[in-house]
């Protein structure tokens, strides 16, 4: 196999023989000179091409040779301050692996031609920018769990109950029964906690809610942790670490990528725990103050968060939530338990939330109510009452959209650019 230079190495080969492959990102020809720049995934470069310095082959190569065709160039790397990044090949060999056809993506296009061409999208200097910030998103995550000794699992994507109850699942037929695409692997993560003790995943979660906001995925990937004997206070600074932790770790080592992306690093490097707290009845009331009249036991809505965030600089938690909006499985507060012990996480900037959380019903007979307040069949989450009766233990847990916390840390306009394939209530394609 021929060994390629990556274009982000030719400044330590100045004056060196290198080949370089990858795809034409842009093509200026004038007489017996072409300049070509080379995209590969760690950037680009300028290569200049003199007919007089090539084989015949090259030139022909270079003359045919359009935008998105793929390449492979032998030359020697020179500094050179007129060039995009300062430094050029100048090509000694130049051929093509394939010609492209005309590339269907040209300098003004609609946002639903980039949608339907997402497969070719995807190489545009933006893109590639988001996909990087994204897979490093990935690994800083993972870090952080491993440093406080949680375990990553995997549970099922298949289930047959949800840990919203149902609501707005998508199901499937498997093999006769009824089942669901899963919104949320807490109930898995639970089980597990009396093995591993601190658990989390990072795996796909489905929402099927008829939702066209900037911050709503039909799928989407979920990270989400549980922890013996963590209060719903022990939770929320965990999740203040995870943030800070990864706005640090980016702030830090990935300044001139989030730099390219528009993003000053220095505004990542300010995200520091603590953040602001605001109660439930807090929000209503502020949201009062800005011209938003909310009732008692009203949602926060998307609009609603964008009021409440938009003057933040660090995210913010709302907490302390009526215990009537909430999930079966959230545990009221003992002092008050009119309240859950429970919170949202909102972005700043009006991104809004990002993450949601609280501590857990663990004890069996109060399951048992609350499955019944809330309608829900007792058959159908045997297992997860089995929990209960055997050996059960306080725990609290948190789930997170990584796409929402990528769309806030890249101060990116809508969701769907935070991931490769975004899939919508109106997308299933690409």
């Amino acid at each position: 196999m021929l060994q390629f230079l990556h274009v982000d190495r030719a400044k330590d080969n100045v004056n060196k023989q290198v080949t370089l492959a990858g795809w034409v990102h842009r093509k200026r020809q004038s007489g017996g000179v072409a300049f070509i720049i080379i995209r590969d995934s760690s950037g680009t470069m300028q290569i200049a091409v003199k007919k007089d310095k090539v084989d015949e082959a090259s030139w022909k190569a270079v003359t045919e040779t359009t935008i998105e065709s793929s390449i492979v160039v032998d030359g020697t790397v020179k500094e050179d301050k007129r060039a995009p990044t300062g430094f050029e090949l100048e090509a000694t060999k130049f051929s093509n692996t394939s010609i492209s056809e005309p590339f269907p993506i040209t300098e003004f296009q609609s946002t639903e031609l980039l949608l339907d061409k997402r497969h070719l999208w995807l190489r545009s200097q933006k893109m590639t920018g988001i996909l990087k910030a994204r897979s490093f998103l990935f690994k800083y995550l993972r870090d952080f769990f491993a440093e406080r000794r949680f375990w990553e699992v995997t549970p099922p994507v298949i289930t047959r109950a949800g840990g919203e109850g149902g609501a707005d699942m998508f199901g499937i037929d498997f093999f006769g029964t009824k089942a669901y695409l899963t919104q949320s692997s807490q109930l898995y993560l639970e089980a597990l906690v009396p093995a591993l003790e601190q658990v989390y995943d990072l795996v796909p979660s489905f929402r099927a809610e008829k939702s066209r906001t900037l911050k709503h995925l039909a799928e989407y990937w979920h990270l989400e942790a549980e922890a013996a004997y963590y209060s719903q206070e022990d939770n929320m600074k965990l999740q203040e670490d995870m943030v800070e932790y990864v706005c640090q770790r980016f702030a830090k080592e990935q300044a001139p990528l989030l730099g390219s992306l528009g993003v000053d690093a220095k505004q990542l490097a300010a995200v520091t725990a603590p953040f602001k707290r605001l109660t439930y009845e807090d929000a209503l009331k502020y949201l009062g103050e800005n011209g938003v009249k909310k009732e008692w036991l009203d949602d926060i809505g998307a609009e609603d968060e964008r009021i409440l965030t938009e003057k933040e600089s660090k995210p913010i938690f709302v907490y302390k939530w009526p215990l009537k909006m909430k999930a079966f499985y959230m545990r009221a507060d003992p002092g008050n338990p009119e309240f859950a012990l429970n919170s949202d996480m909102e972005a700043p900037h009006g991104h809004g939330e990002i993450i949601g959380s609280s501590e857990r019903v663990y004890d069996y007979n109060e399951l048992l109510d609350r499955l019944k307040a809330y309608g829900l069949a007792e058959k159908d989450y045997y297992w997860y009452a089995d929990l209960r009766r055997y050996g059960t233990i306080p725990h609290s847990g948190f789930g997170l959209g990584v796409e929402r916390l990528l769309k806030w840390m890249l101060n990116l306009d809508h969701i769907r650019d935070a991931i490769p394939f975004p899939r919508m209530m109106n997308r299933s394609e690409p």
